[in-house]
């Protein structure tokens, strides 16, 4: 018990022997942008895995699909317009991009048009469960490597980290806590809801923070000097 608690307290994203010392780095090392690379694909292998499996969508596609309802919008667009607020939230709160949060939205979103057609798709619900959160667990881990690279993260994650800053909570509090607020808000512009949706909103916060500790725990913890 004392473990699960340990790794569900983790409050910021480490620094390890490869991490970058800032986002801002335009010559990372080769092994530095490696684990960013290979995060961002299993994160987009994780996120692949969600929409086969056909459970619901993230809380955040449900926000967008509302906010499209509402602004008479495609997901497209709306997701566009999603992400671009997001990012003015990163003013206040002092988040820094760089060059993973451009890597971010190409890498991931490669991942799921190119592995989407040879996903399973299976024909029982629970196995479908089943495949969902084996999917919230690999976004999860993706997102551990591809953070405690420190090269910038995505939008949303770069709100996790800011606000988790501001409020020194627990990173699963945060994300969970910014979740839920997303799917409820989607849900009352008329985003659909499913049991995937619902298992995101909860499990991608204690799935980020155990992705955290675990690339911490198996990797050197001493600053990179690049």
């Amino acid at each position: 018990m004392e473990k699960v608690i340990k790794t569900l307290s983790v409050k910021t994203v480490p620094s390890v022997s490869w991490s970058s010392r800032h986002p801002l780095n335009v010559k990372p090392n080769i092994l530095t942008l490696g684990m960013l690379c290979i995060g961002l694909v299993v994160f987009g292998l994780g996120e692949a895995l969600l929409i086969a499996a056909g459970t619901g969508v993230s809380p955040w596609t449900v926000f967008a699909q509302g906010l499209g309802l509402v602004m008479d919008l495609s997901i497209g667009w709306a997701t566009f317009v999603v992400s671009a607020g997001v990012l003015m939230f990163w003013i206040p709160l002092k988040q820094v991009p760089g060059i993973g949060t451009i890597l971010n939205a190409v890498i991931i979103s490669a991942v799921i048009g190119i592995s989407l057609p040879y996903l399973p798709k299976p024909p029982v619900y629970g196995l479908q469960v089943i495949e969902s959160v084996i999917g919230i667990l690999m976004v999860g881990f993706g997102s551990g490597l591809y953070l405690i690279a420190h090269l910038g993260a995505g939008p949303r994650d770069g709100l996790m980290t800011g606000l988790q800053r501001v409020t020194d909570l627990p990173i699963a509090w945060v994300r969970t806590s910014i979740e839920i607020v997303v799917v409820l808000c989607g849900w009352l512009l008329g985003g659909t809801v499913g049991l995937g949706t619902v298992l995101f909103a909860f499990g991608i916060g204690p799935a980020v923070s155990i992705g955290l500790f675990t690339v911490q725990k198996y990797s050197s913890i001493q600053p990179s000097v690049d």
